[in-house]
C-alpha cells in the first residue's frame, strides 16, 4: 500500500477511535469533555463555573476532565469520586423525574459536598425548590437513568 494511504488510513482510524472514545465514558460530554470542559473542583475551591484547560486533563471512568491548573488536577487525581458530579453530570432535576437530560454548567448546586448539574438555572431554581426529596428521588432513579440511551438535548 502506498505510504499516504496508509498515513491517511491511520489518521482516520485514530479520529474515528478518539471520536468513540470520547461518547464511551460515565459522564455527559457533548463536546468530548466532562461538564463541557470545566473544572469540577472550582465548584468546590471558587464556588462557580471554571473553564478548564486541555494543559490538565483527567480521564476518569471512560471520560476526560479538564481543569485550570495543575492544583485542581491534582485534588481531582487525589479524590475524584468527590468531585465528579452526581448523576453523570446529566440534570439532577430530569433524574429525579426519571429521564436523563444534557446540562449546563453554569446551573451548578453543591450540596453536602456533592456537585450537581442542571439543565438551565430555571431547571435548578425549580430543582432546588424540592430538596431534599429531589435528591432522594435522584439517588433512587439513577441506576435506571443511567443506562438510558435518549438525552435530551
Amino acid at each position: 500500500m502506498h505510504p499516504h494511504v496508509v498515513g491517511r488510513f491511520t489518521g482516520v482510524f485514530l479520529w474515528a477511535m478518539l471520536a468513540a472514545a470520547a461518547w464511551a465514558g460515565e459522564f455527559y460530554e457533548p463536546e468530548g469533555v466532562a461538564v463541557r470542559g470545566f473544572d469540577v473542583v472550582a465548584y468546590f475551591t471558587d464556588h462557580k463555573p471554571v473553564k478548564g484547560s486541555s494543559r490538565y486533563t483527567v480521564f476518569f471512568r471512560g471520560s476526560l476532565f479538564q481543569f485550570a491548573s495543575a492544583e485542581h488536577r491534582n485534588a481531582f487525581l487525589a479524590d475524584p469520586t468527590r468531585f465528579a458530579p452526581q448523576y453523570g453530570g446529566f440534570c439532577a432535576y430530569g433524574t429525579a423525574r426519571g429521564y436523563k437530560a444534557a446540562s449546563d454548567p453554569e446551573a451548578f448546586t453543591v450540596v453536602d459536598e456533592k456537585l450537581y448539574l442542571n439543565y438551565s438555572v430555571a431547571v435548578r431554581d425549580r430543582w432546588r425548590e424540592g430538596l431534599p426529596e429531589v435528591i432522594a428521588a435522584g439517588d433512587r432513579n439513577w441506576p435506571f437513568v443511567s443506562k438510558l440511551t435518549k438525552v435530551i438535548p
